[in-house]
């Protein structure tokens, strides 16, 4: 068995095998995509993604228990990475599908994207499809090798307002600025998606296979 085993939590709506692909070009490691407690609980590190309506995506949650699975990850210390809709979940709530309530790990909500227009007065389609440049609100073992102002693709109709900016480790804007990328402890979540973000994410996911878990 590999000494770097990475669980990538599998509850029905995430991009897994593009995750699980990512993973294995980034670095060496054996990746088990999983819906098996145990598999996820005995992994060196843990990867929350998910895609789609985070109403559906939170009912599974804690059909499964993984609401209960996900703090025990955290609570052992083991590396979490949360990509996306992993990302909104992790917040106290989201305005997605009627007010949906999230995990509360770190405080926030989760607002849908008001709209508007862009620099040169286009209106901003909604959901956000592309590539935006993060700013790195902080330095962050999981920012080594990446510049300051890399793009990363992002793919989302909600976005991200923490209430404690201490947590926010990315930011970037579309319409109204946001949060890109939280973190605290061993715990880090990007609101773009690093398994299609070419160089710069394999590089984000070659550092998270190295993180101990601290900052």
């Amino acid at each position: 068995m590999s000494a770097n085993r990475v669980a990538v939590i599998d509850y029905g709506m995430g991009n897994l095998h593009s995750v699980e692909s990512a993973l294995q070009h980034a670095g060496e490691c054996e990746v088990v995509v999983t819906s098996d407690a145990e598999q996820v609980k005995s992994a060196d590190r843990v990867v929350f993604p998910g895609v789609g309506a985070i109403g559906d995506c939170m009912a599974e949650i804690r059909r499964l228990g993984f609401d209960a699975l996900i703090r025990t990850v955290i609570d052992s210390g083991a590396p979490l990475l949360g990509i996306c809709v992993g990302m909104q979940a992790l917040m106290e709530g989201s305005e997605e599908s009627g007010g949906t309530q999230g995990l509360g790990i770190f405080e926030g909500v989760v607002q849908r994207f008001p709209g508007g227009e862009d620099e040169l007065g286009n209106p901003l389609k909604i959901p956000h499809m592309g590539w935006n440049t993060v700013s790195q609100a902080q330095s962050h073992p999981l920012w080594a090798g990446i510049a300051d102002d890399t793009r990363f693709y992002f793919v989302h109709s909600y976005c991200v307002q923490p209430s404690d900016t201490a947590v926010e480790q990315g930011r970037t804007e579309y319409g109204i600025p946001f949060a890109a990328a939280v973190g605290r402890a061993n715990v880090f979540a990007t609101q773009f998606h690093p398994e299609k973000s070419h160089t710069a994410g394999l590089t984000l996911l070659a550092n998270f296979l190295t993180w101990n878990g601290q900052c």
